[in-house]
């Protein structure tokens, strides 16, 4: 049997144009293929209620819908080239499965609304998998705070010893850093919180009364995306958000693993690693390389370039649908996947991280701010004034002005 489309007529399309135009979508969506049986089934339902569809024909594309997730996810199944697309392939297999009732699904609705709804449904939940994916490392900063907090710590600035500091300080202010970032997933996912079923391709279902308050809600949206115009319009924003906040996740995280890769260099030693954490060199015996940490630090180059690729998708595209908004998916998912592996992996390297309170002094120096500030209390001096005689105090003692 050939493989139907949903916009398929009867004609044959060149196999080349087909390569082309399908592109790598028949694999993205496989991850999108449990979303859109939810949104299928709240669809199914709807039109049910409506008296636009049979409570038997209902129940049999539910059913069948929810057989042909399961199937999916214990792999039987998976979407050919020539479906296209999770859309296609479902509906083509519901048909197969409970006969012509299962063409019945589509009415009021367009692959371009039905596409968005099982986007913006795994938007939401990778949204909220990757703010616990933060706080995981956020706790494993607070365990370390814990256990080695009180080890002393020189803090920097400009690359140079600067003031005193402790282990807590230092993974306490990534910590909150990587909370905020799961914050900022949570703000992210607001943009996908909208229901776009019901506005088709773009212009409404005229002649189909459908209840676009009633997929929202079996859906879980927060609010139905008004007016339908405006829904191709949005198409992008929410991916870009995503994508921006897993570019601030991966640069924190890239900032946390310098530290660390500067911390375990001999020069400092002010880490160790459990040699299972670490590789060799194939030409040095002597090496153990952080080279997770290096990973890590040099993530955020994928995710930014995606945002950028995103952004660049929907500029200047006029109003309603473009098949240019197919490629958002590639930038978004790629983003997605290295922001899960990365908080992954970080968690669990942070467990081994031990800080070498024999390895790290903090000379006098570091003191000269404390002694600047106490002048001020104890004698009442302008701080400038403070700031003057401490420095002199440390340059006769030095020799120079430093």
């Amino acid at each position: 049997m050939a493989k139907q489309r949903l916009w398929d007529k009867g004609g044959a399309l060149d196999e080349q144009i087909l390569k082309f135009t399908a592109g790598e979508d028949h694999q993205l969506d496989a991850r999108l293929v449990a979303y859109d049986v939810l949104a299928s089934t709240a669809h199914a339902r709807m039109l049910a209620e409506r008296n636009l569809l049979s409570s038997e024909d209902c129940e049999a594309i539910c059913t069948g819908l929810a057989e042909l997730g399961e199937a999916h996810a214990r792999g039987e199944w998976s979407i050919e080239i020539e479906e296209e697309d999770a859309h296609s392939a479902l509906e083509r297999r519901l048909i197969e499965r409970i006969g012509e009732a299962g063409g019945r699904v589509h009415l009021g609705r367009s692959r371009n609304d039905q596409v968005l709804a099982a986007l913006r449904l795994y938007m939401k939940d990778a949204a909220a998998t990757l703010g616990a994916g933060a706080c995981r490392v956020a706790n494993a900063l607070d365990e370390i705070a814990r256990e080695q907090g009180t080890i002393a710590l020189p803090g920097y600035t400009h690359m140079q010893r600067a003031m005193p500091s402790t282990v807590a300080l230092w993974a306490q202010g990534f910590a909150a850093e990587l909370r905020d970032d799961a914050a900022g997933f949570a703000r992210a996912s607001i943009r996908a919180d909208a229901n776009p079923l019901g506005s088709a391709a773009g212009y409404g279902t005229p002649g189909v009364d459908v209840d676009r308050e009633a997929t929202r809600a079996a859906l879980g949206f927060a609010a139905t995306q008004e007016p339908v115009t405006a829904v191709q319009l949005s198409r992008g924003k929410a991916e870009a958000a995503l994508i921006f906040e897993i570019a601030l996740l991966l640069g924190d995280l890239g900032r946390l693993a310098a530290d660390l890769l500067l911390y375990y260099t001999q020069e400092f030693a002010f880490i160790s690693l459990p040699e299972d954490m670490t590789t060799g060199s194939s030409i040095m015996p002597q090496k153990r390389n952080p080279d997770v940490f290096e990973l890590i630090r040099g993530a955020a180059s994928g995710p930014v370039a995606a945002l950028v690729e995103s952004l660049s998708l929907t500029t200047k595209l006029t109003s309603g649908y473009h098949r240019d908004l197919q490629r958002l998916k590639a930038p978004l998912f790629r983003s997605i996947d290295i922001a899960e592996d990365v908080t992954s992996i970080m968690a669990h390297a942070l467990v081994g991280v031990r800080f070498r309170a024999d390895r790290i002094e903090l000379d006098d120096t570091l003191y000269a701010a404390e002694r600047a500030n106490e002048l001020v209390v104890r004698e009442g001096i302008p701080f400038r004034e403070a700031y003057r005689r401490v420095a002199a105090k440390l340059a006769a003692r030095t020799g120079g002005n430093d």
